[in-house]
Parts: C-alpha cells; sequence; structure tokens
C-alpha cells in the first residue's frame, strides 16, 4: 500500500493484459468478433490507466474524493463490462 505522499502508478500494458486475462471467449463467440472485443478492451484499459498515471501526476492527492471514485469507477465498469 502506498504511503500518502507516494505516487500510485500503473504500467498501461501490463494493467491492459490483466484485464484481458480475466476475459474469456464465450462459448457462442465468433473468433474475430471476440478478437475485436478483446482489441477494444485493451485499449479501453491502457488508456484508462495512462488517464489514471497523469491524475496521479497532477494532483491525485488533492483531487475530490468524487473525480477518484470516478476514475476508479470506470476501471473497474471496463474491468467487468
Amino acid at each position: 500500500m502506498a504511503k500518502k505522499n507516494e505516487k500510485i502508478t500503473l504500467d498501461p500494458e501490463a494493467f491492459a493484459a490483466a484485464v484481458l486475462g480475466g476475459n474469456e471467449q464465450r462459448p457462442d463467440e465468433a473468433n474475430k468478433l471476440y478478437i475485436k472485443r478483446q482489441l477494444t478492451l485493451y485499449l479501453e484499459a491502457t488508456l484508462l490507466a495512462q488517464d489514471f498515471n497523469e491524475m496521479e501526476e497532477s494532483q491525485f492527492d488533492m483531487a475530490k474524493s468524487q473525480q477518484r471514485e470516478a476514475v476508479l469507477s470506470k476501471i473497474i465498469e471496463h474491468r467487468y463490462h
């Protein structure tokens, strides 16, 4: 766990790979659709991690709890959808 004055940063590629690891192909899903879904999920996860890092860099410690919750909610939302 990070201390109050330590920044938290995510490796966007590692984060996206971890997200993809839990996203299995559906039994009735065509390969092409699955690959498109995986690519979309990878790109979204990478961008979200980058957004998180930018927010952390600029003023994560000073952000309102609502802003933090919004970023974390987006990360969770994209993880499970």
